[in-house]
């Protein structure tokens, strides 16, 4: 019998050598094709995990010779259930699991620590009795090597159409300087190769594009935070939306000089994009980014020879002049017809109070305009960097202006702001960012204080963190739980606390003490995930919330925390946990939930230390 089992293994890779020679699109259901061959089956099933739900699994091919019932998922838990942690059972080890009763043999297709999937067979009994073990693990390992193989071509397929793809769209951007059909050609480009994605371009309003094109306008001033941290940096952000479960991938036009807008791609669902699909993204970025450029520069070259000239007159002016009111007046000449600006004010700063100088609109010298100085003012005390409002009444809620566009750039001396210059228009959108840019060029060389080109306005972002630890602060933990019991079906909360830590720090001092902590800390963020929340409660105390997790999920995360610290620590220390849960059925709020978690701590070190608590199941695990 052995010959004849070695005979069927030979028989089965010859047919899988056949499959891979020919590989087509229909793989894997050729290849359960082979098996229900090779075991006379008359059922069979093949379960992949999900994308979306990594917890669970998906049937992926099956075949049946009647019409029966074939479940289209099974949870991660069920399988490690009837496997525990085998890679053939039999009928037996899955009785309490009806789903399963059209099937008699299993098979978990993993090798060398790879998991590919889960297959049952309805094989015929006296087969499965002639089979041993070699020759199962054999058929395992064969199936994953093919596997493993089908997914290395289509890999190679997918990057071949892809690259294919990216070539033809480069072809079509370099034979053509027109904006609108680059646009056109980035969406259509996403589509084919994306479908199941939602597509923007995030671009500046100095561009003049058909209605029709997915686009959103790119506000210097009010800006989507991650968009423009993408647009500045010149980087691929991508942000995975708790709520939503959609992630955003920003990726910047980017051309040899500069950033021409921010591609914004929405997944489906969970779908993260791989590192192949991210490259890709990243080349036809730069390559619209490029084209951009090349349309822009082209359309640009007239007028930026004007802007050359205007900073050259101006600079030769400026040097030529030595009273401060020819210059001022020069300087309102010049803006005026540059950029279309209404009124124009030059304003000195002298301690805590400045003056409005000659050759300023009137406006500056009313009521009304003391509130765009005041603004500026104040703008200029917190970020002491040059400004661009769009739509100025979007700044108030109960007043209305009647000037909506700005521009306000610093005269620098010696990294000292001496005044400032401002320009204001009643139309909103009346000033584009190309302006912006060449009117703090010209105020910076009007000053001849430095030559440098200003930086950047730095985007602040408020990190909300523990500064010993790195988890987040108690507060943070406390907005995302009112958030999660607002939107989520349930959630576990997990108080710990250090077991004789006033031991610790008597024995070994303080700095190992803290040493300590980051250690616990460090353990947490292994143990848990992205989505889920790690924080410092006080003291020695730290805190995890887990949305939307099952209390027994929870408990089993605490579980392996309490092994985890008391292995991997140095000096070696324990801790003890009180778990608490929520979900809508009850009625329930944070406060109670940290209640319950506190009692279960509290209980845990009563009883011994180094154990967790679930309050709501009154139990204790050492």
């Amino acid at each position: 019998m052995k010959m004849d089992m070695n005979h069927i293994i030979l028989n089965y890779k010859s047919k899988l050598f056949d499959l891979v020679e020919t590989a087509g699109k229909n793989e894997i259901a050729n290849w359960i094709s082979i098996i229900t061959d090779t075991f006379q089956a008359s059922q069979a099933a093949y379960y992949t995990r999900d994308i979306e739900n990594k917890y669970q699994f998906v049937l992926t091919c099956s075949y049946s010779l009647d019409d029966s019932t074939i479940p289209e998922t099974i949870t991660e838990d069920i399988l490690s259930r009837i496997f525990k942690g085998e890679n053939v059972i039999n009928q037996r080890e899955w009785r309490n699991f009806p789903q399963l009763s059209l099937y008699n043999i299993g098979f978990r297709l993993v090798f060398k620590n790879k998991e590919k999937g889960y297959l049952f067979l309805n094989i015929p009994a006296h087969s499965s009795e002639e089979y041993d073990q070699n020759f199962y693990q054999e058929f395992i390992q064969e199936s994953v090597c093919f596997l493993n193989i089908i997914e290395q071509l289509s890999g190679i397929v997918e990057e071949e159409r892809k690259y294919k793809e990216l070539f033809r769209v480069t072809e079509k951007f370099h034979s053509s300087m027109n904006i609108d059909m680059v646009l056109h050609e980035i969406i259509n480009t996403l589509k084919r190769m994306f479908p199941q994605c939602q597509y923007y371009l995030m671009l500046s309003n100095d561009y003049h594009y058909k209605t029709d094109l997915p686009i959103k306008t790119l506000h210097y001033d009010s800006a989507d935070e991650n968009a423009m941290e993408s647009y500045v940096n010149g980087e691929i952000r991508m942000i995975a939306a708790r709520e939503s479960k959609h992630t955003t991938l920003y990726a910047p036009l980017l051309g040899k000089q500069g950033v021409y807008g921010v591609l914004q791609i929405v997944s489906a669902h969970s779908l993260i994009f791989n590192n192949n699909e991210i490259e890709f993204i990243r080349l036809l970025a730069n390559t619209a980014g490029g084209a951009l450029e090349n349309a822009k520069l082209y359309q640009q070259s007239t007028r930026l020879i004007e802007d050359l000239q205007l900073i050259n007159e101006t600079s030769m002016k400026l040097n030529a002049s030595s009273r401060l009111e020819d210059t001022l007046h020069f300087l309102h000449a010049q803006i005026s017809k540059s950029f279309h600006v209404q009124d124009i004010a030059f304003v000195m700063l002298h301690d805590n109070s400045c003056s409005v100088l000659e050759g300023s609109s009137s406006i500056f010298y009313e009521p009304e305009g003391e509130i765009y100085l005041d603004f500026v003012l104040k703008s200029l005390e917190r970020e002491k960097d040059a400004i661009f409002i769009s739509d100025f009444n979007s700044k108030f809620v109960n007043r209305r202006v009647n000037y909506s566009s700005l521009m306000a750039v610093p005269m620098i001396e010696r990294d000292e702001i001496k005044g400032f210059c401002i320009a204001i228009h009643k139309n909103a959108y009346n000033f584009t960012f190309e302006m912006f840019k060449l009117f703090r060029s010209l105020i910076h060389h009007s000053t001849l204080a430095i030559t440098n080109s200003i930086l950047r306005e730095e985007l602040e972002k408020l990190v909300i963190t523990d500064h010993l630890t790195q988890l987040f602060a108690k507060n943070y933990l406390n907005t995302q739980m009112e958030e999660s019991m607002n939107n989520d079906e349930e959630g576990t909360f997990i108080l710990l606390d250090i077991d004789n830590f006033k031991e610790v720090n008597d024995t070994h001092g303080h700095q190992v003490g803290d040493q300590i902590l980051v250690q616990v800390a460090r353990i947490i963020e292994q143990n848990i995930r992205a989505t889920d929340i790690g924080a410092r409660w006080g003291g020695e105390e730290l805190a995890i919330y887990l949305p939307g997790v099952p209390l027994n999920i929870g408990e089993e995360v605490a579980v392996r925390l309490l092994k985890a610290v008391s292995e991997k620590t140095t000096p070696q220390i324990t801790i003890s946990c009180g778990v608490s849960y929520w979900n809508k059925e009850r009625k329930d709020g944070i406060e109670n939930l940290f209640n319950r978690a506190d009692i279960g701590l509290y209980n845990a070190k009563n009883s011994g230390k180094n154990q967790v608590v679930v309050t709501d199941k009154c139990r204790q695990i050492m």
